[in-house]
């Protein structure tokens, strides 16, 4: 059940120990340790609460599966939203993975699809522009391993759980002056090669400088792992923290952030989003589209902002009063153009010839800077532009 849990003493431990074994054999270690977690904490709550089940058999909806949903629910401090479906969703693949293997069916009717409450979608969380060139400057001064790490991180825009994995030669030459890294098998089951520019060269030149002074022997890895995977990404977590706080950022920022800071970036940069999907390893559209709505928030927010601060001297025309009039007579009345109304009846109307002169007749009447091809006799300019030779 995992090196770090005791052994379960129950006796349907090892019918589900080797069916989370036989769904995760493809899977990475942090998944191997959900899936295997999840038989845990069920056959703990199984064994506590319901000590006569003892076979597959005897494993029922009400109250077996159903308490167990209520027991979640009643944990201190209460389970994240994503965290509690997942632990539904593994456990319904184990049951069903029991179905297959032990013939009964009725395991997979145990856990139903209505029973799996709809997750929030949560759009990425970028870096502000001042963040980002806080922790920049305090990473860039600190110039320690951790500190070119997530350097890294937010120049490629690779996982952390990637950057664990990066080989030793992970930097390879692609042509002219053109350099990429080569991101190795991850959480998608993905490879890609990223196209970096001179600084993230110099960040792998760094980090194999320190990697070369770690007393560990050369595993062929970028980074040194002294206890394992697991244990050098919880060593650096913190500390991302530790340099945001030194900034003055006040806000808990994760390793993940920084992968969104770089997505949202390109989208600004306008790569297009069949090439992000490539960049960020995605395998949906989906994914990737939630940092196109970032990017799209963003552009709303500075669109408003630039319109209530403006930053040239012209002033901003003002709205005009909305009239109590409604239809084409109330338009015309807040526009001036009541005289037009008996041109406006239809699309027929405004493209027939003669009475498309005729309004523009009426038209140069009200104004007679105008011009029947509908420019000014003023714009000279407009009119050359539109009238070439």
């Amino acid at each position: 059940m995992g090196s770090r849990r005791t052994p379960l003493q129950h006796p349907l431990a090892q019918q589900f120990q080797h069916a989370g074994e036989s769904l995760t054999t493809a899977l990475g270690e942090s998944s191997v340790a959900e899936y295997l977690g999840t038989v845990h904490l069920f056959l703990t709550y199984l064994g506590t609460h319901h000590p006569q089940v003892r076979s597959l058999e005897q494993l029922h909806r009400d109250p077996h599966i159903l308490g167990w949903f209520a027991h979640l629910r009643s944990h201190t401090p209460p389970l994240a939203q994503a965290v509690y479906v997942c632990r539904l969703l593994f456990l319904r693949s184990i049951l069903e993975e029991l179905a297959r293997t032990a013939q009964l069916p009725d395991l997979t009717c145990l856990i139903r699809r209505e029973d799996l409450p709809r997750i929030p979608q949560r759009l990425p969380r970028p870096l502000t522009a001042e963040q980002d060139r806080l922790l920049q400057q305090e990473l860039i001064r600190r110039n320690d391993l951790p500190a070119n790490v997530f350097l890294l991180l937010r120049h490629t825009g690779i996982r952390i759980g990637e950057c664990a994995d990066l080989a030793y030669d992970c930097l390879h030459n692609v042509g002219p002056d053109r350099w990429a890294i080569h991101v190795p098998l991850g959480k998608l089951k993905t490879e890609r090669m990223i196209p970096v520019d001179s600084f993230v060269c110099e960040l792998v030149q760094r980090l194999r400088f320190f990697r070369s002074f770690d007393p560990l022997p050369a595993d062929g890895r970028l980074l040194a792992r002294h206890k394992g995977k697991q244990t050098l990404i919880k060593q650096l977590r913190p500390y991302l923290s530790d340099a945001a706080t030194a900034v003055g950022i006040s806000k808990r920022i994760v390793p993940h952030q920084l992968r969104h800071t770089y997505a949202s970036e390109m989208v600004r940069a306008g790569v297009s989003l069949p090439a992000l999907m490539t960049l960020l390893g995605h395998v949906k559209a989906e994914m990737t589209m939630k940092y196109v709505l970032v990017a799209g928030n963003d552009l709303q927010r500075e669109f408003h902002l630039a319109r209530s601060h403006p930053r040239h001297l012209a002033p901003q025309p003002k709205a005009p009063v909305i009239s109590p009039r409604a239809g084409l007579a109330g338009a015309a009345h807040r526009q001036g153009l009541t005289h037009l109304i008996p041109f406006a009846g239809s699309l027929q109307n405004w493209s027939h010839p003669g009475r498309a002169a005729a309004r523009s007749d009426a038209v140069q009447a009200r104004d007679p800077s105008w011009q029947r091809d509908g420019s000014r006799t003023g714009d000279a300019t407009f009119h050359a532009a539109s009238h070439p030779g």
